[in-house]
């Protein structure tokens, strides 16, 4: 599945769970049924040209879509939904250059987030994000 197929259906997923795609009369969305918290969350190995990219729909509220939503909601709640400000883990990584490329776009506590940070391997990234960009299990 392409990137652009797996973010158009992660999209669709979100649309139908705060139930804006219905058939039938349009209606005025209830601010109740749209997720306060989600992030579209995407990693992507190499340049970005590469295509080799993983992506995640975090829902919190209840923690979901997410192999570690739990503890990726927990973390962004203790720092207001900013990830630029999630502490940094006393971390060893290797000094191997395998760059990869953060993104996260979504809401969180009623503003927009949209963040995106190139790390020089997925060590430093988990290192500097914690659980969020923990896509695999």
């Amino acid at each position: 599945m392409t990137y652009l197929t797996r973010t158009a259906a992660a999209a669709g997923a979100l649309l139908a769970a705060a139930g804006l795609l219905t058939a039938g009369p349009a209606r005025a969305a209830s601010h109740d049924l749209v997720p306060a918290n989600w992030l579209h969350l995407t990693v992507t190995k190499g340049d970005a040209r590469s295509g080799d990219t993983r992506g995640a729909l975090l829902l919190c509220d209840p923690p979901r879509g997410h192999a570690r939503a739990s503890e990726a909601c927990a973390e962004l709640a203790a720092v207001g939904g900013d990830i630029g400000r999630l502490p940094a883990a006393d971390t060893f990584c290797p000094m191997i250059f395998a760059p990869v490329t953060a993104h996260a776009r979504g809401r969180w506590g009623g503003r927009t987030v949209d963040f995106r940070e190139t790390y020089t391997s997925a060590c430093v990234m988990r290192a500097r994000t914690g659980s969020v960009f923990t896509l695999d299990g």
